[in-house]
């Protein structure tokens, strides 16, 4: 475990190797990485920035870049941010997956999947790709996709709560109801936020028992 002791060595090694040379861009990425984990996320884009601008591989600057710009709102930075990634590191799994989720929250559709699929390409075990992945074929209508997606995926991770609730959607938009009741139960279960509104939604669903209370 690190401790605050720990930590301030750690900075303090970190502005050292700046004063020595001010454009080290492994000490200004060290410090942007720190800035970050503290919730100081101004100075964390500047360590960035500053490390990418000192040169060097910098492609997990970008995708810290992308984070902080999800934090702040901005969609369109984040899909930037991981596209510079991705152009400096073409294998780099999660900087697809962040940019497949950027064009999923702007509705471009058709470029979400393709960085989803590809991030899965290159990872498999990026479960929150396939998730998102789900989603766009659903907001495509393509919802017997989705369902083959999520299939997949809570066979893969069958504790992952947000796997299961996007399949019960798409259950629920195909008509299987008996189905997206089993899996919006089982995102319950492990422990994610079901939309309470889609609760109620399924509730009717809910197979009756004898004495008439719902299962």
């Amino acid at each position: 475990m690190v401790t605050p002791k720990d930590a301030e060595t750690f900075i303090e090694e970190q502005k050292r190797l700046l004063r020595e040379n001010p454009e080290c861009s492994t000490a200004l990425y060290n410090l942007g990485v720190k800035a970050m984990e503290e919730g100081r996320l101004d100075e964390a884009a500047d360590y960035f920035e500053e490390a990418i601008e000192s040169g060097g591989r910098m492609f997990e600057a970008f995708v810290n870049l992308g984070y902080i710009y999800f934090k702040w709102g901005d969609l369109e930075r984040v899909a930037l941010a991981n596209q510079r990634a991705i152009e400096i590191e073409p294998r780099y799994a999660r900087g697809y997956a962040n940019l497949g989720f950027a064009y999923l929250q702007m509705a471009r559709t058709d470029e979400a999947i393709a960085a989803l699929e590809k991030a899965i390409e290159l990872n498999p075990q990026i479960v929150q790709a396939w998730a998102n992945l789900v989603s766009a074929y659903l907001q495509k209508g393509d919802v017997d996709k989705a369902i083959e997606i999520g299939e997949k995926l809570v066979a893969m991770a069958p504790n992952f709560g947000l796997g299961h609730n996007n399949l019960a959607c798409a259950y629920y938009m195909k008509e299987d109801y008996a189905k997206a009741v089993e899996h919006v139960d089982l995102a319950v279960k492990y422990g994610f936020p079901v939309h309470p509104e889609f609760l109620r939604e399924i509730e009717p669903y809910r197979p009756v028992r004898e004495d008439g209370s719902g299962v």
